[in-house]
Order: C-alpha cells, then structure tokens, then sequence
C-alpha cells in the first residue's frame, strides 16, 4: 500500500522496498506544488539522496549551487551536503527521492505534516522532530 501525506505544497508518495542485499531503500515521488519550498534547508548524517526528475522542473539547491531538476534529470546529494529545493513554476512538478540506506522511514514526514497543520512551526519543535529522524538543519543564512 501506498500511503500519501501532505504538507505545506508538497504531497509524497512513499514507497519502501528491500534491497537484495537486505538493507532498505527509502523511495518517495515528491510532488511539488506552484511556489512551494523546502520549510528548512538541512543535510542529513547518515544517508544519501538521488533524486531525479519526473515532471515539470523543480530547482533543489545543493551546497548553495541552484540545480534545475526536470525529468531525465537527476542530482545526487551526498552526506552532510546542505540542501532545499523550490518550486518557482506556474505548474505543480514532481521528483522522485531515492535514501540510501533508507532509514528516514514515513514516521518523519507524518510529524512534519501534523506540526505544520497547526499553524506557524514552533522552531524549537521543528529543529527537535529533524534531529530525532536524522536531519540536522542548516543555520539561518
């Protein structure tokens, strides 16, 4: 089963599959509505991200470096490299996001979604649910 979460202008398909090695890649098709953002720029400790490109572009700034990501494209991020992505198109576009070893899990953006949907983001709490999942935010610029 496929489960669906929204936050913000996002909504993520998450799929979690095994790999033949019996580790675990954390898959996602992200798709990223009009003007929509990363809510924090972040890098994660001890995974990796491939993210390639379905439709429509979606710009994802990595290491401060704006890369177009549209499809057929695709960038990877590896660990500790600080990343955001952004959409600044008149259409909804969408990615999809390979974890390697996956160990993000739904977990995370299902507390996102819920912290989100109350409001305006305590920082704090923001900062504290990042952490717990592996994600360490980036200083304000």
């Amino acid at each position: 089963m496929v489960e669906i979460i929204t936050l913000g202008g996002l909504e993520l398909r998450f799929l979690q599959s095994g790999d033949q090695t019996g580790g675990c890649l954390d898959m996602f098709e992200m798709t990223v509505q009009p003007n929509a953002r990363m809510p924090v720029a972040h890098h994660h400790e001890s995974w990796e991200e491939t993210i390639y490109g379905l439709a429509g572009v979606t710009t994802f700034v990595v290491g401060g470096r704006d890369i177009d990501i549209g499809p057929g494209d695709s960038v990877f991020i590896p660990r500790g490299v600080v990343h955001a992505f952004r959409n600044d198109t008149q259409a909804a576009t969408s990615c999809l996001c390979v974890l390697t070893p996956g160990v993000l899990g739904p977990g995370y953006f299902r507390e996102l979604a819920a912290l989100l949907a109350a409001g305006a983001p305590d920082p704090a709490r923001m900062k504290a649910i990042m952490l717990r999942h592996g994600l360490v935010p980036a200083p304000a610029a």
